[in-house]
């Protein structure tokens, strides 16, 4: 936020990159579904042999979930 206000050579040139992040985030969003859709093309096409084949990939294509802590401050009422 702060690179967009400032008239700096250095802040331009980071609010430009931050821009082509978020681009290039979307495209690669935009290619995962584009991917997904075509293996549910495929996966209507043959037949249960490749079942295993199709969950699989579906299996790397799927994110991670991760076991985190969340961070910040948390409000607990005091006991009386």
């Amino acid at each position: 936020m702060l690179s967009s206000v400032l008239r700096s050579k250095c802040a331009i040139t980071v609010n430009i990159e931050i821009m082509r992040a978020f681009v290039k985030l979307r495209q690669l969003l935009a290619s995962n579904a584009e991917l997904s859709r075509r293996l549910d093309e495929l996966e209507s096409k043959y037949d249960k042999q490749f079942k295993v084949v199709f969950d699989a990939i579906r299996q790397l294509m799927a994110t991670p979930a991760r076991n985190r802590k969340e961070i910040g401050f948390r409000w607990r009422e005091v006991k009386k």
